[in-house]
């Protein structure tokens, strides 16, 4: 039977092959599925935007219902439902600003800040410089016992040979 190719937008498979694929993501169904499914993830902001440069619908007003759905050029939204949109809109804009305001740092140096940390977390600098100290794990092979690439360089650095060359 051959391989199945199963696009998630439009919900539907095809033997996948090279003409049928490319038949397929050109096509105008998979294009507005493709569309519909991104438009799930818009903001408000940029839906009042969009729905406010919009001409109402004429059939949508006058019958509730139209034949082209979300694929209409008009808007479908009431001036009710546009004025709701644009309170939520405000409400998020206030709700990041106030955010943005309790974000402000003071500037402070490094050693200020370690010392806010450690005493919001109960230690003073020198217990976390105590507590920092490695405990080599019992049942682990030594040290000396690693391969010379995961054993520390000596204190010195590592030799280098006098005539030795850099490709």
């Amino acid at each position: 039977m051959g391989k199945r190719y199963f696009c998630d937008y439009c919900n539907r498979s095809f033997q996948d092959n090279l003409h049928n694929r490319k038949k397929h993501l050109n096509g105008v169904q998979h294009l507005r599925a493709k569309k519909v499914w991104y438009d799930l993830f818009r903001d408000n902001a940029t839906i009042l935007q969009e729905e406010q440069s919009k001409k109402p619908c004429r059939e949508f007003l006058l019958s509730g219902r139209c034949d082209f759905g979300p694929n209409c050029r008009f808007s479908h939204m009431t001036e009710e439902d546009l004025e709701r949109l644009n309170a939520h809109v405000q409400e998020e804009r206030r709700a990041k600003e106030q955010r943005q305001d309790k974000a402000v740092v003071t500037p402070g140096t490094i050693d200020e800040w370690l010392e806010k940390r450690a005493k919001r977390l109960g230690t003073t600098q020198t217990d976390s410089k105590a507590r920092s100290v490695f405990q080599y794990p019992p049942g682990w092979p030594s040290v000396q016992d690693l391969p010379p690439s995961l054993q520390a360089p000596p204190p010195g650095g590592w030799q280098v040979p006098p005539n030795l060359q850099w490709g």
